[in-house]
């Protein structure tokens, strides 16, 4: 159930001192229209679930394994009756790992993962998922440091996939484009690392080793969004963890996070997350707000 929601903001209330919240859903219940910062793992155990993302909707059968990173606009359909697996976990658990930012980057803006279509990965996957739930749920000692270690081989395993598929789909193209996406993923890892600085083009292109023209043509084909886009994603994720501060001022934050000016931050964190800095900073408590 949604606990807090404002507008299509939800706020996802974690255990005290434990960035993941999961839970066993039997609640023929709609969610609408929504977000949050949380990334959101599905699995239904019983009856089929539908899930709505963008334009796209996906009828999610038992076993399918749904996906929706931070800041992706969704709602939710039961049934009339079944169970669904539903996690939802704090990304900053694991932005600090590299290459992290890049491979979720791919998910977007929602992958689904069935036995059917994805036989081995699939097989790999479940068990890291109930592993979760089994510890979520569980009273054994170290239970929040095991959560995170499967959590993070569940990535692993699905990143690892996801860059193997890049690189099959290639294949009947030339070799030279298989270095084409270990070059965009180096430069997704630098922007990630980087963000905060002033990154021009011209030296992301020099990083990748193309033009300046080619390096924005191919980047937005390879990563399915401009480096741009890319980079402000980037820097607002940052600027979200800024601005749980209640001592710093939101120009303060807009500078720190690589932002040229105040208005420039506040048009592109509301273009990607609905709410100005100052409500996002209300929705978490930094009240006594400083310009």
């Amino acid at each position: 159930m949604i606990e807090m929601l404002e507008g299509v903001k939800e706020t996802v209330s974690f255990r005290e001192h434990f960035g993941i919240r999961m839970y066993l859903n039997v609640e023929a219940e709609n969610y609408p229209l929504h977000w949050h910062t949380a990334a959101e793992i599905i699995m239904p155990l019983e009856n089929r679930y539908t899930a709505i993302v963008g334009d796209a909707t996906h009828i999610l059968r038992p076993d399918d394994i749904f996906i929706i990173p931070s800041g992706e606009l969704h709602q939710l359909i039961a049934p009339d009756s079944g169970k669904r697996l539903i996690m939802q976990f704090d990304c900053s658990l694991l932005y600090a790992l590299s290459g992290f930012e890049s491979t979720f980057h791919l998910l977007r803006p929602c992958l689904v993962v069935t036995p059917e279509r994805h036989g081995e990965l699939h097989a790999s996957l479940k068990p890291l998922l109930i592993g979760m739930m089994n510890e979520y749920f569980g009273d054994s000692t170290l239970k929040e440091a095991s959560s995170y270690a499967l959590l993070i081989q569940f990535f692993v395993h699905l990143g690892r996939n996801l860059r193997d598929e890049r690189r099959e789909h290639c294949r009947t193209k030339s070799h030279k484009q298989h270095k084409y996406i270990d070059s965009f993923v180096q430069v997704c890892s630098y922007i990630s690392e980087h963000c905060t600085e002033d990154i021009r083009v011209d030296d992301l292109a020099g990083l990748a080793g193309f033009s300046k023209f080619h390096f924005a043509r191919l980047f937005k084909q390879y990563v399915g969004t401009s480096y741009y886009n890319y980079l402000n994603q980037n820097r607002v994720k940052h600027a979200e963890k800024l601005l749980i501060d209640p001592n710093l001022s939101i120009t303060e934050i807009a500078m720190r996070s690589g932002f040229g000016s105040l208005a420039t931050f506040n048009r592109v964190f509301k273009n990607y997350k609905k709410c100005t800095p100052t409500e996002y900073k209300h929705l978490y408590g930094g009240y006594g707000l400083r310009r």
